[in-house]
């Protein structure tokens, strides 16, 4: 009888230890994740060089990119890949810090659980702290306007800084910077459609070759055939939907041709058929002739080719579907579906159309396009193609932190500046609180000093006095004390130029306590 009671017993307290081995093995999971990108922080980070299934080699240092080309297989592990990809949609910069800020908060959470308070209270006290932190920030955050160039400019290199392409940030900064200003109206606007900025990647010449084009770019090169030209200037662009080529039958229907007389009358009306066609564009005044691409006949075929070339238009052809948008909205054309909609009023007008050769094959500019676009592309260079990706990453990070800066105008100082003041001012705020809740916020305050130990980690410098110094310097009231990581000292970070838009802070810090707060309410995982 005794026994089997004390089974009961037995049984009843294995399953009271099973909601706890499930939190501390997530816990663990997650924080496996974190402590492997957390190398990648910061200026001095290292990169990372990451070979897919297929045998792609990536070599990065963003922190979405690493997680999105890991394969984890923990559920909750892949929670943080899923919070770092949130983080890029969100700010577009910062997808490093989130995930490292969420691994030193599990590690706060489980040392809170070894005390025996419960998840429910941490998750509660999580939630406190984080009102509190962004109300930190945005206190020490210093508001900024979009004429204010130079600080716009800070903020872009701030970011390339810690990239593999960071001693390009000179160049890539002002791009970055220009590109948004010219597709924003800074009056009205609050957000930028990254969509606008059209960024096209082409293999040779370093990234210091990397331009900004007032205009369009294709990656498609003109059409040769027959003496093709290969400069237009003045143009009026069509771009055009239909084909330029003889009809065809239906798919499963044949023409059969006995006589020759028969033969040569079906390739006169070819002809004729193609050079109406020919005609009818040239009458128009179209110059420069855009072709989207088609699956089901060729868009246009030789003869077209040679018609067009004599009558010194020039042709683009295999222009994708997507870029279609992108196109009318940059030089104000509209796609025409078919030949009778082939009017003046619909096409386009850019000052100069040429070829240019980049590296090993060519390119078609358009510039001199109608100042109502709103639209810029930016050609990026690399010498391979692991550089060219990684430029092309940075660059858009860099687009992201001028987002940003639209989005929500204020800035704050970088280098582990506002972590370390939030950090010192809950410390302080939970000690006006009671019970669970005062122990809870400490946690998350000293998980908060992760960012500035890794920064410092990383640069080489001893952590553990670096972090002591910046607190004492923020308990002076230095609010913008940051770690110098190229002398290897504490400075004032707005004069070191690090600065960061306050939105990439408050967002990290909004975005990991959310993820940390669902991990702490799961109890168990049933596949």
């Amino acid at each position: 009888m005794s026994s089997s009671a004390g089974q009961s017993k037995a049984g009843a307290f294995r399953d009271k230890e099973k909601p706890h081995d499930v939190r501390v093995s997530n816990i663990t999971a997650a924080k496996a994740v974190a402590d492997a990108i957390r190398t990648s922080l910061g200026p001095r980070g290292m990169d990372k060089m990451i070979q897919s299934s297929s045998g792609d080699v990536t070599i990065t240092n963003d922190g979405a990119t690493i997680l999105k080309q890991m394969q984890v297989l923990h559920p909750v592990a892949r929670m943080l890949v899923e919070l770092s990809k949130a983080q890029d949609i969100e700010a577009g910069d910062g997808t490093t810090t989130v995930v490292v800020i969420a691994g030193s908060l599990l590690s706060a959470c489980h040392k809170l659980l070894e005390k025996g308070i419960h998840p429910t209270t941490i998750s509660d006290s999580i939630q406190l702290a984080t009102e509190r932190a962004v109300e930190v920030l945005t206190a020490m955050s210093s508001p900024l306007s979009l004429s204010d160039r130079e600080s716009l400019l800070k903020s872009a290199t701030t970011s390339l800084n810690s990239k593999v392409v960071s001693q390009y940030s000179s160049q890539l900064a002002p791009i970055a910077v220009d590109a948004v200003m010219r597709v924003v109206d800074p009056a009205k606007d609050t957000n930028v459609n990254l969509k606008d900025i059209k960024i096209v990647k082409k293999l040779g010449g370093t990234v210091e070759d990397t331009e900004l084009v007032e205009g369009l770019v294709l990656d498609q090169k003109a059409s040769h055939l027959a003496g093709g030209i290969t400069q237009v200037e003045k143009a009026k662009i069509g771009l055009i939907q239909f084909c330029i080529s003889p009809p065809k039958t239906d798919m499963e229907n044949q023409v059969i041709v006995s006589d020759y007389s028969q033969m040569d009358r079906i390739l006169r009306e070819e002809r004729q058929y193609i050079l109406d066609i020919c005609k009818k564009i040239k009458k128009a005044g179209c110059n420069v002739l855009l072709i989207q691409k088609s699956i089901l006949r060729d868009a246009v075929n030789e003869m077209a080719l040679h018609f067009l070339a004599k009558m010194k238009i020039l042709v683009v052809r295999d222009i994708e579907r997507e870029d279609i948008e992108f196109v009318c909205k940059t030089l104000g054309c509209r796609p025409i579906a078919s030949l009778d909609h082939f009017l003046p009023e619909h096409l386009g007008t850019a000052g100069l159309v040429e070829e240019v050769p980049t590296g090993t094959s060519k390119i078609v500019k358009i510039t001199g396009v109608p100042s109502t676009a709103r639209t810029v592309s930016v050609v990026v260079r690399g010498s391979n193609k692991l550089v060219l990706e990684e430029a092309d990453r940075s660059l858009h990070d860099a687009l992201c932190v001028i987002r940003c800066l639209v989005k929500n105008r204020a800035l704050i100082a970088g280098g582990g500046a506002p972590e370390i003041e939030v950090s010192q001012q809950l410390m302080a705020y939970s000690q006006g609180l009671t019970g669970m809740e005062s122990y809870c916020v400490r946690g998350f305050a000293e998980a908060m000093e992760i960012i500035p130990y890794t920064l410092a980690e990383n640069a080489g410098l001893n952590p553990i006095a670096v972090v002591t110094e910046l607190r004492n310097r923020h308990a002076k009231g230095e609010k913008n004390a940051g770690i110098n990581v190229r002398k290897g000292t504490i400075t004032d970070m707005l004069e070191e130029n690090v600065v960061q838009p306050l939105l990439v802070s408050t967002s990290a810090i909004k975005l990991a306590a959310e993820t940390v707060r669902s991990i702490m309410k799961v109890d168990d995982i049933v596949s």
